[in-house]
């Protein structure tokens, strides 16, 4: 599947087509629709790279909420570490 963005959109925006991938698969990979690799590859970046890119972004490259932290904590726990 192919979509196109007008130039006249492009400019709207101040970017060039490989800034508008770039800031498209940061969104997607924040919002948890796409994985590093797959954001990556839609970025046209390699992995590092755009990691790099996430830190810049202040994007965490994990998403870890309240359920993680509370299985964490039943696990230590668990394992008498608390």
């Amino acid at each position: 599947m192919s979509i196109t963005i007008s130039d006249e959109t492009l400019n709207a925006c101040g970017m060039n087509p490989t800034e508008f991938k770039q800031e498209i698969a940061l969104l997607l990979f924040q919002s948890g629709k796409l994985a590093i690799g797959q954001a990556s590859k839609l970025a046209q970046m390699d992995k590092i790279h755009f990691c790099e890119l996430l830190k810049e972004r202040q994007i965490p490259l994990y998403s870890y909420d309240i359920e993680d932290f509370e299985l964490d904590m039943k696990n230590l726990r668990e394992l008498g570490r608390l």
